[in-house]
């Protein structure tokens, strides 16, 4: 297998496309609304309960990701934005012809910016009455694949996976004629591995630690 290198990447990347699907919405409709304010002709791409909360403020250019996708949400929000189409708009690198031609292909949207955070795994592996099926619901998945692949295109795309950020992005966009500087981009996609890596040493030593008799308990086995 051979890797693409990406010998040029642009400096400033305005931002006409955002990805949001968030646990925690802490300040998210004051950040949604500075974005817009920042960023003339963004349109916003969202899920399940972001896209409820987001849809009195931002009207129509608000997307649900579903009907972008054309795929419906999983029962219980187990799948909502795991889709080619999504990670094609994630993933895409600037000025490669052929994933430009991809994105045409498949009517694709370059997403510039995701706003995404985890479920609170930790704070069920820190409480004595969770239980495996508690500590199991909250292990993300489609978060933290969103949140990777963002950073990873750190070249292109802005990855935001904390509300203590919001502050930072709005003061760059607004200083910067609503886009993102790479430098910025690098900066945000190292503190979003973190954030992942963090969360996944949590579910490994929490997971390691159940006990088989608390499997039996939780899912009615037998001795």
């Amino acid at each position: 297998m051979s890797f693409n290198a990406v010998r040029s990447a642009p400096d400033r990347v305005r931002l006409r496309a955002v990805l949001v699907s968030t646990f925690d919405k802490t300040g998210l409709a004051d950040f949604a609304r500075g974005i817009a304010a920042a960023c003339p002709g963004v349109r916003f791409y969202s899920t399940g309960g972001t896209y409820d909360a987001l849809a009195p403020i931002l009207g129509e250019s608000l997307v649900a990701v579903s009907d972008y996708t054309g795929q419906p949400e999983m029962k219980g929000g187990l799948v909502k934005t795991l889709d080619w189409r999504i990670y094609l708009g994630l993933l895409a690198e600037p000025g490669d012809a052929d994933h430009a031609a991809d994105l045409e292909r498949h009517g694709a949207v370059a997403f510039d910016m995701v706003v995404a955070n985890l479920y609170p795994f930790a704070a069920a592996a820190s409480d004595p009455a969770s239980g495996p099926e508690d500590l199991r619901q909250r292990i993300d998945i489609g978060g933290p694949a969103m949140i990777r692949a963002a950073a990873k295109n750190f070249l292109r795309v802005a990855s935001v996976s904390s509300p203590s950020q919001y502050g930072a992005v709005l003061r760059e966009l607004r200083a910067n004629g609503g886009s993102t500087a790479l430098a910025s981009r690098r900066r945000w996609a190292a503190e979003s591995f973190a954030l992942t890596s963090r969360f996944d040493q949590a579910v490994a030593e929490r997971l390691g630690r159940l006990s088989e008799a608390e499997l039996a308990a939780a899912y009615g086995q037998e001795g």
